[in-house]
């Protein structure tokens, strides 16, 4: 899987566990070598990053004789590396969303076309509800994959789907409604938060089902009939049927856990709410969990609650429309930092050293000192990711301009001493300026990680030191924040943007991630 969020090693994993630091470094190593010493003396240059790691995990999974290797793809999927299985079992799209266009276009038909690329002759394949134009497009590429020659002798095709063994295309369906799946049992309780996740876990069950009948396993139960007039009603592609959960079925759901999507740390009276969303269907998915994961922690008597946005942006996304969806959260502060966990690890980071993989390479992960951490990107230089950042500041404030003068109720925060005041309608600094260029912004730009955790959680989360006077913000907003952070009951911080960013965070909050 990809990204990682701490350690490199959280890519390849084994029966869910990471594998461990000396399997990664034999393997490493093992692989670097045989690569140095059989590459084409033309091109004398080693595979980019993300491709070593895949013919790495490739080669890790063959070694240790796995039964199942689940590959989730880089970017795409028509020219992704990882499209290099002839006859997978099975194969599974999620739900489409806008992301990486510079790579698979502009348009969610251009990027659906990039996503049926994995589709494999003869083998099944399953999707998620999808807007119906780019759902053709994945029904017309799965009738692309015609059988040529031995490769497509049906291999992966489970006994007792009702699918032919010697299909001349990739049989495509779409997944039921997971409520389908609670028709006369009690509600289905995932262990990921948020209403999106239901068609994540409607689609895994199908993939799981898929290969525990390639299996031969007993006991998966009947297959529920789907009324003939339901099967392509309306649809492009046909739906699957729903089946009877297992037990077992049951309890992966709810014991799922997978770190930086919709996860909640509860430090004291700070906590962090952490979602890697990067786009706008997911950032959109993202508010809608946050809010409502608010609303259900315990209020405090007083009110004094304190809402903070902690967000970072990376490549080609649309960083305004993605702040656009956040402004009905109503933080009180927001803050804009790249996604260096130290200045000092960020000032290091100015020489492209990332594009391939070298054994004197800081992207070495072997290499790694514990100081350096590695999800660290060392294509991007300190200025720009801080140039991005203001841009971000500038963007926030400019959104929250427009926002009261769409909302007349919102009241403006008192000016006194040209300080923004707390408002006594909340009990809290309202992130709204008083001037279409305000002297002092509710919205701070940090050089790095560390200092900006820091000053959201005040000396207050014991995983975090406190800031220092030395480090103290120069923005007069930061000095009145730090206050009202160190006096409010609750404190309550999303951060989101990016995995990278959430990565970051997670290596500080819980420091035993990095073990």
């Amino acid at each position: 899987s990809s990204p990682h969020l701490v350690q490199v090693r959280e890519r390849i994993r084994i029966n869910g566990q990471p594998i461990s630091k000396d399997l990664f470094n034999k393997y490493f190593w093992l692989v670097y070598n045989r690569l140095e010493e059989t590459k084409d003396p033309v091109h004398t240059s080693m595979p980019a990053y993300f491709r070593f790691l895949t013919i790495m995990a490739f080669h890790v999974f063959l070694q240790e004789k796995v039964d199942l290797a689940v590959v989730e793809v880089g970017i795409g999927g028509t020219y992704d590396c990882t499209n290099i299985i002839r006859a997978p079992v099975v194969c599974g799209v999620s739900s489409l969303g806008i992301d990486h266009t510079s790579i698979l276009g502009d348009t969610m038909e251009k990027i659906a076309w990039q996503k049926g690329g994995i589709f494999k002759p003869g083998v099944p394949a399953f999707t998620v509800t999808q807007p119906e134009r780019p759902l053709e497009v994945l029904r017309e590429r799965a009738q692309e994959r015609k059988v040529s020659g031995w490769w497509g002798c049906g291999w992966g095709v489970p006994h007792g789907t009702g699918l032919s063994l010697l299909s001349p295309q990739c049989p495509l369906y779409l997944c039921p409604e997971l409520d389908d799946f609670e028709e006369g049992c009690q509600a289905l309780e995932l262990g990921l938060a948020g209403a999106h996740q239901r068609s994540n876990a409607a689609l895994a069950l199908q993939l799981a089902r898929t290969w525990l009948q390639r299996r031969g396993c007993q006991g998966l139960g009947e297959l529920k009939e789907v009324p003939p007039s339901t099967e392509l009603l309306g649809r492009p592609v046909p739906l699957a049927p729903a089946f009877r959960l297992t037990d077992a079925m049951i309890q992966g759901l709810r014991d799922t856990e997978w770190l930086g999507r919709t996860q909640v740390l509860s430090h004291g009276p700070v906590t962090w709410y952490l979602d890697g969303a990067h786009t706008t269907s997911s950032i959109q998915a993202c508010v809608r969990w946050f809010c409502q994961a608010a609303l259900n922690q315990d209020k405090p008597h007083d009110g004094s609650e304190v809402r903070v946005l902690l967000f970072n942006a990376t490549g080609d996304r649309d960083t305004a429309a993605l702040l656009k969806l956040l402004v009905p959260c109503h933080f009180d502060y927001a803050v804009f930092c790249p996604n260096f966990t130290e200045v000092s690890v960020a000032n290091n980071a100015g020489e492209c050293w990332g594009d391939r993989v070298s054994p004197s390479c800081p992207c070495n992960p072997s290499l790694l000192p514990p100081s350096l951490p590695d999800q660290q990107n060392f294509n991007v230089t300190l200025e720009n990711a801080l140039t991005r950042c203001l841009e971000n500041q500038r963007t926030w404030t400019r959104l929250l301009e427009e926002k009261v003068g769409q909302d007349p109720w919102l009241p403006s925060p008192l000016r006194v001493g040209g300080l923004l005041q707390p408002t006594p309608a909340r009990g809290s600094l309202l992130l709204v300026p008083p001037a279409p260029r305000p002297l002092n912004s509710p919205a701070l730009v940090f050089p790095c990680l560390a200092q900006a955790l820091r000053w959201v959680a005040q000396g207050r989360d014991p995983h975090l030191a406190a800031p220092t006077a030395s480090g103290a913000h120069p923005h007069p907003a930061a000095s009145s924040g730090a206050v009202l952070l160190r006096e409010a009951a609750v404190v309550r911080v999303l951060v989101t943007g990016s995995l990278h960013l959430v990565g970051g965070a997670l290596r500080l909050l819980d420091p035993a991630l990095s073990q």
